[in-house]
C-alpha cells in the first residue's frame, strides 16, 4: 500500500473571518499563506479549528475550493469560529480587534495533524495562534518534526507575549517579520547594531539559518546562511495591505524550496506581496504572468536585489 499523500508545506494556526466595515473575507495568516502556496503550485495543507456554526461550515467549503484538504480542519462544538474586526487607516494599513476565545485557540494535536507534520518538508506557523495554552501546546508537539520550521512573527497587542516569542524563536529555522517587529525583538532581547549586523545578531542569538525583514513598500532584506540580499520593493497603488505579508512569505518559501537563488526568491516575494496589496482582500487570485513580469523588470534594472555578507 502506498503511503498517504501529505503536504510539502504544512501551515498551523488561525483561520478566521476578517470583518471590514463593508464586507468580510476569509483570513488568518497561516490560512492566507496556505492559500497562496497552493496558488503558486505548492502542495499545502493547514491544521486549524473552526466552530460548528454557519461561519465555520463556510470556511470548510472555501478551504476546499482553494485546494486545501478539509481533514486537518477541526470542528469545535463549544467555541465559535474566529472573527477579527479590521479598520483601515492611512495608505490601507490595517488595525485589528481579535475576538476571543475562538475555535482556533483549541487546536488539537490529532493523529492526522501529527502524521502531516512528520511528513512535511516545511512547517509554517506564527505567534498569534499561541495566545492560549491548548493551541500553544499543540504547536510545540507538532514542531518535533524534522521539517524546516518557518516562523511568521505576528505581534498583535495584547497577544504579544515575550516568553512565547522567545520559546518559538529557539524552535525555528527561518523567521519572517516586519521592521517594527524586528525593533521589538531587538529591544526585548537586547540585540544591538543596525542593518545587516543586527539581523545577523538575531540569527546567531536563536540559531536561525534565515531571517527575512520586510519594510512594506520599501522592500525587504533576506539574511540566509551568512549572506544578506536586499530588494527595494515595488511601487503600487494600495487597496489594502491585509494579507500582503502572507503572500510575500508564500512566494519566498515556494521559490526557496524550489532551489531558486535568494535574489530571485526575494524579488518574487516582493512582487507577490505588492500585487496583493494593490487588490482587495487577503487572497485575491494571483496573476503569475503579471507578477513574473514585475520580477524580470526589477532584476534587470537598477532597482534589483543587492547582496553582501552579513
Amino acid at each position: 500500500m502506498n503511503a498517504p499523500r501529505t503536504a510539502a508545506v504544512l501551515c498551523i494556526g488561525e483561520v478566521l473571518w476578517d470583518v471590514f466595515p463593508d464586507h468580510r473575507c476569509l483570513g488568518g495568516a497561516p490560512f492566507n499563506v496556505a492559500c497562496h502556496l497552493r496558488a503558486l503550485g505548492v502542495e499545502t495543507a493547514i491544521v486549524s479549528r473552526v466552530g460548528s456554526d454557519p461561519e465555520g461550515s463556510e470556511i470548510l467549503d472555501l478551504a476546499e475550493a482553494h485546494g486545501l484538504p478539509r481533514d486537518l480542519l477541526q470542528v469545535d462544538d463549544a467555541l465559535p469560529t474566529g472573527r477579527v474586526t479590521v479598520t483601515l487607516g492611512a495608505q490601507g494599513v490595517p488595525s485589528y480587534r481579535i475576538e476571543a476565545p475562538a475555535a482556533w485557540d483549541a487546536i488539537e494535536a490529532s493523529a492526522a495533524a501529527r502524521s502531516a507534520a512528520s511528513r512535511a518538508s516545511a512547517i509554517v506557523y506564527g505567534t498569534l495562534a499561541q495566545r492560549r495554552p491548548r493551541s500553544r501546546g499543540t504547536l510545540r508537539e507538532l514542531l518535533r518534526s524534522s521539517a524546516l520550521k518557518v516562523l511568521d512573527v505576528n505581534l498583535r497587542p495584547p497577544h504579544d507575549d515575550r516568553a512565547c516569542a522567545e520559546m518559538t524563536l529557539y524552535r525555528s529555522d527561518m523567521v519572517k517579520l516586519n521592521d517594527a517587529e524586528m525593533d521589538r525583538l531587538c529591544d526585548w532581547f537586547e540585540i544591538a547594531g543596525r542593518g545587516a549586523a543586527r539581523i545577523a545578531a538575531l540569527a546567531r542569538r536563536f540559531g536561525l539559518s534565515a531571517v527575512c525583514v520586510t519594510r512594506g513598500d520599501r522592500g525587504a532584506s533576506l539574511w540566509r546562511h551568512g549572506r544578506l540580499v536586499e530588494h527595494d520593493g515595488f511601487a503600487v497603488t494600495v487597496e489594502d495591505t491585509v494579507g500582503s505579508g502572507d503572500a510575500f512569505l508564500a512566494a519566498l518559501l515556494a521559490r526557496l524550496l524550489a532551489g531558486e537563488e535568494p535574489e530571485v526568491a526575494l524579488a518574487w516575494a516582493n512582487a507577490t506581496g505588492a500585487f496583493v496589496a494593490a487588490r482587495r482582500g487577503a487572497t485575491p487570485e494571483l496573476d503569475l504572468g503579471a507578477i513574473g513580469a514585475m520580477v524580470r523588470e526589477s532584476l534587470a534594472g537598477p532597482m534589483g536585489a543587492g547582496t553582501h555578507a552579513g
